[in-house]
């Protein structure tokens, strides 16, 4: 199929993705922009999923503050070299994350870090809620198990529609940028501050967790 300079251009303005790849997309979607985004999405997913074990020793730590200093939030995201910390586009990826857990306050980053006290605690009020509808035993289980996905998607940063895009996830932002960098990425902590709360919200991966505790 001709796939034109312009479709090229437009697919490229829209992803940021190399051109190269912007020009395989296209052909592989008989020249649907919106198809296209797709496929690169989908392949920037597979790239993440092959470097996900590669070590993040680089990166950046961003600030964020957002409705007239009322809401803090600082992030530290890792990637495996200098040369990535300060490309362009890693950056703005770390200022939209920053950006989006000022919005949406999440209090872990993946289901990992999830604690089976806060697991467990979600999940008795679920299956008590959904008991007192009278529903047998296993309709109740299935309740339970399709609000915990929802519970997962609310607190965990990952998981959430990225507010600046809702069509796709945090973890799906990460993985588009991994496909156009080529390098492993991964959200290490985050602390978010709100004025007149009392607590705030820490959040770490497990194995810094364990580093600490070790």
């Amino acid at each position: 199929m001709n796939i034109s300079a312009q479709q090229v251009k437009e697919l490229r303005e829209k992803t940021s993705a190399p051109m190269m790849d912007c020009r395989k997309a296209l052909e592989e979607a008989k020249g649907d922009i919106e198809e296209a985004i797709v496929v690169l999405r989908k392949k920037g997913i597979a790239t993440a999923a092959k470097k996900a074990s590669r070590a993040t020793s680089e990166g950046v730590v961003n600030s964020y503050i957002h409705a007239g200093g009322k809401i803090g939030v600082l992030l530290e995201v890792n990637c495996e070299s200098d040369f990535v910390a300060r490309n362009e586009h890693f950056q703005e990826m770390v200022k939209d994350i920053a950006m989006h857990i000022a919005a949406t306050d999440p209090k872990f980053i993946r289901k990992e870090d999830v604690t089976a006290e806060a697991f467990e605690k979600e999940k008795d009020i679920y299956r008590a809620q959904a008991a007192a509808t009278g529903k047998p035993a296993p309709v109740v289980e299935k309740i339970v198990e399709g609000k915990m996905s929802k519970f997962y998607e609310e607190v965990c940063l990952l998981n959430q529609p990225f507010v600046k895009d809702p069509a796709i996830t945090i973890e799906q932002l990460i993985a588009t940028t991994v496909g156009k960098l080529g390098e492993n990425i991964a959200v290490r902590r985050f602390a978010r501050f709100k004025v007149g709360e009392i607590a705030e919200t820490i959040a770490s991966t497990k194995y810094e967790q364990q580093a600490k505790e070790e």
